[in-house]
């Protein structure tokens, strides 16, 4: 990869506010939350990615998908359980309802619960286990 195909994805996350970019082989995956953009890591052929920067759809015409995101409140990390050999508190598939638990967030080492404000079913869960969340950086998608 030379430095103008580095650039130009440099130019493209920032114009985007995209928090990854990531490209592995013949696959580019692409992820959005406002608010939020994190460092670009590119290992593919130059040839690659020159190629699909030019085939794939625009970035800015990315939508969000149905559902209502349930959003982080601040800026830490994600807890999925009450603790590490806990189950998660929700998965995809599960219902919940209005102040159920979905998961913790730790700012400033206190361990914030984060309900659900709506009644539905979690069909995407956004995040990782233990991964660092921005300020209002979707957590999970509820329809």
């Amino acid at each position: 990869m030379n430095i103008k195909d580095i650039a130009a994805l440099a130019e493209i996350v920032r114009k985007n506010e995209l928090t990854k970019l990531e490209i592995d082989g013949d696959s580019i995956v692409i992820e959005r939350a406002p608010a939020a953009v994190q460092a670009v890591a590119a290992t593919a052929a130059p040839q690659t990615v020159t190629e699909q920067m030019h085939t794939a759809e625009p970035i800015a015409e990315v939508q969000e998908k149905e559902g209502a995101y349930v959003r982080s409140p601040a800026v830490g990390v994600f807890y999925a359980s009450p603790s590490p050999d806990s189950k998660p508190f929700v998965s995809v598939g599960d219902t919940v309802h209005r102040g159920d638990t979905l998961c913790i967030i730790e700012a400033m080492k206190l361990m914030n619960e984060i309900t659900s404000d709506l009644d539905g079913q979690v069909v995407e869960v956004c995040v990782g286990n233990g991964q660092v969340v921005e300020y209002d950086q979707p957590l999970f998608r509820i329809v």
